[in-house]
């Protein structure tokens, strides 16, 4: 079932360096954002702290009625929460379907006791997710490579492959770090078409950081703009794109002055 996030003023900081200053928005139930800005914004940071790699100065961060600010990663599994990355992190030598298994481990029953013996549970657990993986790696036109090393294939299949892990995971939240970044024009558009069946057929809220304003008008519902650590609008990608404040700060004043 899809969750709602809360951010309510989060602050990060760095010694003396203030990176996120008061950022608050909710995303509802089975919604899809954007979180766009330009280099340097604060996308990754609080995508940082959402996902628990980093633990927020302030603010109180939400998963439906369970404040999971500064929990660990591993912890916030719990609360329906899976991430791709900008830069995928996969096991390079393990084979395709190896890595998509790794976004299983929330789902087999026991503990590590329990694995370790593949008592029967576990064992018939197992083959039912390797099923399961097996047919994300289809949906995405990968059923082919399921036993080649992650490291034979292109970057733009190591995105694929991130994504099918993380669906595997069956998150409520998703939050996919610069999806598009590498892919080619055709990757892109496959992706789009991803993210939208995601909403019908996997219950999924999903927040998505992405510079490819293409993408972003295609498949969000609302963004959050972010300029200097500081959520600067929120609205549609097309109000965002309107909005003369964020082609400042994307383009700088004196740019935008020339275009008015």
């Amino acid at each position: 079932m899809a969750a709602r996030l809360t951010l309510q003023d989060v602050n990060l900081r760095f010694g003396g360096v203030t990176v996120l200053h008061d950022v608050g928005f909710t995303v509802e139930p089975g919604e899809i954002l954007g979180l766009v800005g330009p280099n340097g914004a604060g996308k990754t940071s609080l995508f940082n702290c959402i996902s628990g790699h980093y633990r927020p100065t302030a603010g109180t961060i939400t998963i439906d009625d369970s404040v999971v600010s500064g929990l660990a990663p591993s912890r916030l599994a719990a609360h329906g929460l899976a991430r791709t990355f900008q830069h995928p992190a996969l096991q390079l030598h393990a084979t395709v379907l190896e890595n998509v298994l790794l976004g299983a481990h929330t789902r087999l029953p026991g503990g590590p006791a329990a694995w370790a013996l593949r008592l029967p549970p576990t064992g018939r657990r197992e083959r039912e997710l390797r099923a399961e993986a097996l047919e994300l790696l289809e949906s995405q036109g990968l059923g082919w490579a399921a036993g080649l090393a992650a490291d034979e294939l292109s970057h733009g299949l190591h995105k694929s492959i991130e994504l099918c892990r993380a669906l595997l995971m069956r998150p409520a939240l998703l939050l996919l770090d610069e999806p598009a970044a590498g892919l080619s024009h055709g990757e892109v558009e496959h992706f789009i078409e991803t993210v939208k069946g995601l909403r019908d057929e996997a219950d999924v809220t999903v927040v998505i950081v992405e510079h490819h304003m293409g993408l972003i008008s295609a498949v969000t519902d609302r963004v959050v703009v972010l300029d200097h650590g500081s959520k600067l609008m929120e609205g549609t990608a097309a109000e965002a794109q309107a909005d003369p404040r964020v082609i400042e700060a994307y383009i700088g004043k004196d740019a935008a002055d020339d275009a008015a």
